[in-house]
């Protein structure tokens, strides 16, 4: 399903920061062109059906037709993400380097690491849009296909390429059943539809995520504990976390701490909290 990020009329795009600490952000696809910037920290991409290792400096370009999450974050990871909407990558991807730009499932490996300098130079383009976005929207349009330029150069510039793993078909299954229903079934019934036995199943879940199913399951109900909280206006923290799929309040509070380190009061949504 293909998420309306919410991008208010007369802007391109959007510039934002994401760290482990604001929660795991949603599984999603949406019809906006993205790139991610690492800045500090480690994780991974499940990223349809491979698994891309992400380190400080790794530039990732995600595509339309592609669905993706991050899993096994660091406790200090942080990235820079950025998205474009679809006309202004097809007014800015004229050349025919650019083309994959242009094509929401490209053939091919789009996650490559930049040198210090490249990163650096990248990340202060980048803060600069984000502090736009509330000051002039010309200023944000105009700067964000500057920055759609820049990056893609950047990465073509890079021959670090970061290959990523293919994930085992019943791993990609239990993946994508998981982000569409957290509750779907315990780990017996997950083995039976993956079709190998739960033994086994968990074993190559967290070889091929890098984290357990319980835990997995566990982010996407932290996901969507966000969503139904919001702001902490439309209902309650324990509402909130019943409806998502936690068992009990002193459940849900286990998982807050473990996965943010912070107290369920701080997972309210920003102003302009839209992942």
């Amino acid at each position: 399903m293909t998420e309306d990020l919410g991008l208010r009329h007369g802007v391109e795009g959007r510039v934002a920061r994401h760290a482990a600490a604001d929660g795991p952000p949603r599984a999603h696809r949406h019809a906006e062109l993205e790139l991610n910037l690492v800045l500090r920290g480690t994780a991974s991409y499940l990223l349809n059906e491979r698994r891309y290792e992400l380190t400080p400096g790794t530039l990732t370009w995600l595509f339309p037709g592609q669905n993706h999450v991050l899993v096994d974050e660091s406790p200090d990871h942080e990235l820079w993400w950025a998205v474009f909407r679809p006309g202004l990558v097809t007014r800015t991807a004229t050349t025919p380097l650019a083309r994959p730009l242009l094509q929401r499932d490209p053939i091919g490996r789009y996650s490559r690491r930049l040198d210090a300098r490249c990163v650096a130079r990248l990340g202060a383009l980048l803060r600069e849009l984000r502090d736009a976005e509330t000051v002039d929207d010309a200023v944000l349009n105009t700067g964000l296909a500057y920055l759609l330029v820049f990056a893609w150069q950047a990465f073509l510039d890079s021959e670090d390429v970061v290959a990523g793993a293919d994930v085992h078909p019943a791993v990609e299954t239990v993946a994508r059943r998981l982000h569409t229903d957290p509750n779907s079934g315990g780990l017996d019934q997950l083995a039976r539809t993956a079709g190998m036995s739960p033994s086994h199943l968990s074993r190559i879940f967290k070889a091929q995520t890098g984290v357990s199913i319980t835990r997995f399951r566990n982010q996407r109900r932290l996901e969507r504990f966000r969503v139904l909280y919001g702001h902490g206006h439309r209902t309650t923290a324990l509402a909130a976390a019943l409806e998502a799929g936690f068992g009990s309040y002193a459940q849900f509070y286990r998982v807050v701490r473990t996965e943010t380190g912070q107290s369920p009061s701080g997972l309210r949504a920003a102003p302009d909290d839209e992942r």
